[in-house]
C-alpha cells in the first residue's frame, strides 16, 4: 500500500469530487481526480488507483440510468471509444512521465477554457453524426485511458445534440461505464494493476460509495453554481501546476 502521507491528503478529495460528480452534482468534473491525484504521485499510478473507485461508482450510476441511454450514439461511441483505448494501450510505453503530466495538464486547462469561453446555443440537425462522433468518441477513449479524463471531448460532441437531461446523462454513464471496464483489462495487461495500487484503491473504497451518495445528497440542497465555479477555478490552477512541473521536467 502507497505509506506517503500526501497521497492521501490528495486522494480524499479527489476521489470525493469523483463521486460527488458521478452522483449528479458537478457535471464533468470527474476529470479533476487523476490531475490532483498526480500532484502527489506518478500519473500512471494515479490513473491506476481511480480505476477501481470510477468502477465501483459506474455500479451505483448503471442501476439508476439503465433504461435511460440512446442506443443509437453508443453504436456510433463505443466502437470509437475502443479504438482510442487501443491507441493509448499501444503507446503507453512511448509517454514519460512529464509527457503524461503535460496530457493532463492541457485538458484541465482545456476543460475549464472550453466551459468559461464557449457557449453553444445552436441546436445539431443531426442527431447522429458519424464523423464528429466517431472523432470525438475516439479521443474520449483515449483521454479516458490516459487520464480518466474522456468527459471533456464527449460533451463537445453530446451536449450540442440537445438530448432530454436524463438520457444524456444516462449514456454518458453506460459510455464511461463500459470504457472502465475496457481499459480494467487494458490496465492489467499493461501491469498497471500492481498490487501497491489495488491495496491502496481498496482501502480508499469507502469515499467512492460516500462520494456518491454525497453528491446525490448536494443535488438538492446546494447551489450547483456555485459548486461549478470552485471547482473550475482549482481544476485551472492545478493544471497550471501541472503544465509547470511537465515543462521543467521537459527542459
Amino acid at each position: 500500500m502507497i505509506d506517503d502521507p500526501w497521497f492521501y491528503v490528495a486522494a480524499v478529495p479527489a476521489i470525493l469530487i469523483a463521486g460527488i460528480s458521478k452522483g449528479g452534482f458537478g457535471g464533468g468534473l470527474v476529470v479533476m481526480s487523476v490531475p490532483i491525484l498526480a500532484l502527489a504521485a506518478e500519473p500512471r499510478v494515479a490513473a491506476a488507483v481511480m480505476l477501481p473507485q470510477l468502477l465501483a461508482m459506474d455500479v451505483m450510476g448503471v442501476r439508476a440510468f439503465r433504461k435511460k441511454w440512446d442506443k443509437p450514439q453508443m453504436k456510433l461511441l463505443l466502437p470509437a471509444c475502443l479504438a482510442g483505448i487501443a491507441f493509448g494501450t499501444a503507446t503507453f510505453h512511448y509517454f514519460s512521465a512529464d509527457v503524461i503530466r503535460l496530457i493532463i495538464a492541457l485538458i484541465a486547462i482545456g476543460f475549464c477554457l472550453h466551459h468559461w469561453f464557449y457557449r453553444s446555443q445552436e441546436e445539431c440537425r443531426q442527431q447522429v453524426a458519424v464523423v464528429p462522433g466517431a472523432f470525438w468518441g475516439a479521443m474520449a477513449g483515449f483521454t479516458s485511458f490516459v487520464a480518466h479524463a474522456g468527459g471533456p471531448p464527449l460533451s463537445v460532441y453530446l451536449l450540442p445534440r440537445r438530448m432530454d437531461k436524463s438520457i444524456l446523462v444516462g449514456t454518458m454513464i453506460m459510455f464511461f461505464a463500459a470504457a472502465n471496464v475496457v481499459k480494467l483489462g487494458a490496465y492489467g495487461y499493461l501491469g498497471q494493476l500492481q498490487l501497491q495500487n489495488m491495496t491502496t484503491s481498496l482501502v480508499l473504497l469507502p469515499l467512492a460509495f460516500g462520494g456518491v451518495v454525497l453528491g446525490i445528497y448536494l443535488h438538492h440542497r446546494v447551489n450547483e453554481r456555485l459548486f461549478y465555479r470552485i471547482c473550475y477555478v482549482l481544476l485551472f490552477i492545478t493544471g497550471l501546476k501541472l503544465l509547470r512541473d511537465a515543462l521543467t521536467g521537459m527542459l
